[in-house]
């Protein structure tokens, strides 16, 4: 069963920013969109890039490798909704982002 563990402290990711983070044997990116934390698989479908490295620009993060394009909050790939990240559910506990994964 999946449960909620801390991902790391709402200051280590400013807003329009990113940051990957190992929760057990999975890498996420999660991301402070103006205050709002999102958290989504790490790795680019396209051919892997660490999307926690992604430029951040409102919802959408740049995999910086090739470019592809995700909403943080759906993880759909903008030029195909079909094809998309896992996203993992957050909330916010004593000054710690959590991740549901």
């Amino acid at each position: 069963m999946a449960e909620f563990v801390s991902a790391a402290k709402t200051s280590d990711i400013p807003p329009g920013q990113g940051k990957t983070v190992d929760l057990g044997d999975k890498k996420i990116a999660v991301f402070n969109v103006e205050g709002t934390f999102y958290a989504v698989d790490d790795t680019c479908i396209h051919r892997g890039g660490p999307l926690g490295q992604g430029e951040l620009e409102g919802h959408m993060v740049t995999c910086p490798w090739h470019g592809w394009k995700y909403d943080v909050r759906t993880g759909e790939m903008t030029l195909n909704a079909a094809a998309r990240v896992s996203c993992y559910p957050t909330r916010i506990e004593g000054g710690d982002v959590e991740v549901c994964c």
